[in-house]
């Protein structure tokens, strides 16, 4: 982990570390994940997690965040359905956005519990772009909260790894 002014970002990784930090995955979804499709050009100095939709499989997603000192991943179910008509909030990157863009994500839990059935969900950008949204100089929405750059770029990288890490600790 690396702390650049307010910030952490994650160390440079390749493909198979990425892979090898999957704590929820199953041998099958492992044996079909993908990649993010730009991985070989991420930017390290200024990527405080990763978060990609599968391009193979609809309704799956991944996110990568460093907790307690390890690189852990995810995997990500998307639920079925939702609302398309209400603008709905993004738990991670806080931003408004028209209710077809926000789904309902779950993770099973790591270890044990998750073989047990047990998960934990929350609602995030369809498109798992909360990474850059948060960039954006202007908010999405009139009545976003108006924070700096900086400010909601590390509020959502300590969301994101605050979640993962409910995966991870079982909490």
């Amino acid at each position: 982990m690396i702390r650049i002014g307010w910030g952490v970002r994650m160390r440079p990784m390749t493909e198979n570390e990425l892979f090898d930090s999957f704590v929820n995955a199953t041998d099958d979804e492992l044996r079909v994940a993908a990649a993010p499709h730009d991985f070989p050009l991420v930017e390290w100095d200024h990527t405080d997690f990763l978060a990609w939709p599968d391009p193979h499989a609809r309704g799956r997603g991944y996110i990568a965040a460093e907790v307690d000192g390890a690189v852990a991943a995810i995997v990500l179910r998307r639920a079925q359905g939702g609302s398309g008509v209400h603008p709905s909030f993004c738990n991670l990157c806080r931003t408004m956005q028209p209710g077809n863009q926000v789904a309902l994500f779950t993770a099973r839990k790591a270890g044990e519990e998750g073989r047990h059935g047990n998960s934990v969900g929350t609602y995030i950008c369809s498109d798992m772009s909360c990474h850059e949204n948060v960039r954006l100089a202007m908010p999405l929405a009139p009545n976003e909260y108006r924070a700096s750059v900086d400010m909601k770029i590390d509020n959502t990288a300590r969301r994101v790894r605050d979640f993962v890490a409910q995966i991870v600790r079982n909490e």
